[in-house]
């Protein structure tokens, strides 16, 4: 008869229940806003650099905003301040500000942080439960609601220099910057695609540089903050459909790189689809995200009423995440499919 042995079983005293995940590379929300922050500041520089003290102006009032109506926020609904050292009322302001002109006003600043934090975050119940992305909730509100603030353009410091403007109107920020001139007539610039992709052209914070963009971009897919297949795919998508139709019709549309860097397309590839809140978790939904994203977009530029498409499909491509998730999402091991 063989010896009986004994089994061990662990002491249920220390055994620690918790919810998933088990398993942590080790970032938090802080260290993540920190290194999406440093991601930024290539493009906040360039705005700065270009349109000279009202850049600057516009990033720090909506940075205060935020976090002060955050932090107001949070007091009246009874929840800790400590969430305000997280730094995504920070991140916020610096994206609602890369929307914005040189030129807008203190208080449609003040309106947009309004916006983005009560009315896109906290009424959903705060980080984390948000469906569409805060900052571009806000620069959607206020393009609805103060369409001359968010479709004429402060000139740049080498245009003041140059020529007598005395604003630049917009219809779109894409290629052709139509001109007003001091002494009431109008003036068409056209820009190469150096022009547009080094970020001397007139447009939003977010729109100039796209170089920049691409910097801050290439360093949050290194530091594995975003996903690679959101900006690869938005901007491929792009890409692809505008050469096709360029191809089409030459004389009637834009090229490839023209579409690419200008208007807010970089900015919302790497900084406001890749929202880990507001984006899909799996490889294919992201891909099905993008690519979503980049047809949405391409519609809006080249028929819709708007002057800018990305804000608008990567709200859309937002409604779709838990309906994109859930046709996306993989199989557990040892499923096993049943035949209706």
């Amino acid at each position: 008869m063989s010896e009986e042995k004994n089994i061990l079983l662990p002491n249920p005293s220390k055994l620690v229940v918790s919810s998933s995940p088990h398993l942590h590379k080790g970032n938090d929300v802080q260290k993540i806003m920190i290194h999406v922050i440093i991601a930024l500041i290539p493009a906040c520089l360039v705005g700065i650099y270009v349109f000279g003290w009202s850049a600057a102006q516009v990033l720090i009032i909506t940075i205060i905003s935020c976090v002060l109506i955050e932090a107001i926020s949070l007091k009246l609904i009874g929840k800790s301040q400590n969430a305000l050292k997280d730094g995504t009322a920070v991140l916020t302001g610096m994206l609602l500000a890369m929307n914005l002109s040189a030129s807008t006003p203190w208080w449609v600043c003040v309106i947009g942080a309004l916006l983005a934090i009560v009315l896109a975050k906290q009424l959903f119940g705060g980080l984390g439960y948000n469906p569409f992305n805060p900052a571009l909730v806000a620069r959607v509100g206020l393009l609805i609601g103060f369409p001359t603030f968010l479709t004429s353009w402060a000139p740049t410091k080498s245009m003041l220099s140059s020529t007598h403007i005395d604003a630049v109107t917009c219809a779109t920020p894409l290629y052709q910057i139509p001109l007003t001139l001091k002494n009431g007539t109008t003036e068409i610039l056209s820009y190469t695609n150096m022009d547009l992709f080094l970020g001397n052209i007139p447009g939003s914070l977010g729109e100039t540089s796209a170089l920049a963009l691409l910097i801050g971009g290439l360093y949050l897919i290194v530091m594995k903050i975003v996903c690679w297949r959101i900006p690869a795919f938005f901007i491929g998508g792009v890409a692809v459909i505008a050469g096709i139709h360029h191809m089409i019709e030459p004389k009637t549309t834009l090229t490839i790189t023209q579409h690419l860097f200008s208007g807010g397309l970089f900015i919302g590839a790497f900084f406001m689809a890749t929202d880990m809140v507001t984006s899909p978790e799996t490889k294919k939904g992201a891909i099905i995200f993008a690519l979503g994203c980049a047809i949405v977009t391409y519609s809006i530029r080249v028929w819709g009423a708007y002057p800018e498409g990305v804000s608008f499909a990567i709200l859309f491509m937002n409604a779709f995440t838990p309906l994109i998730d859930r046709l996306a999402a993989n199989k557990p091991f040892g499923h096993i499919v049943t035949e209706n």
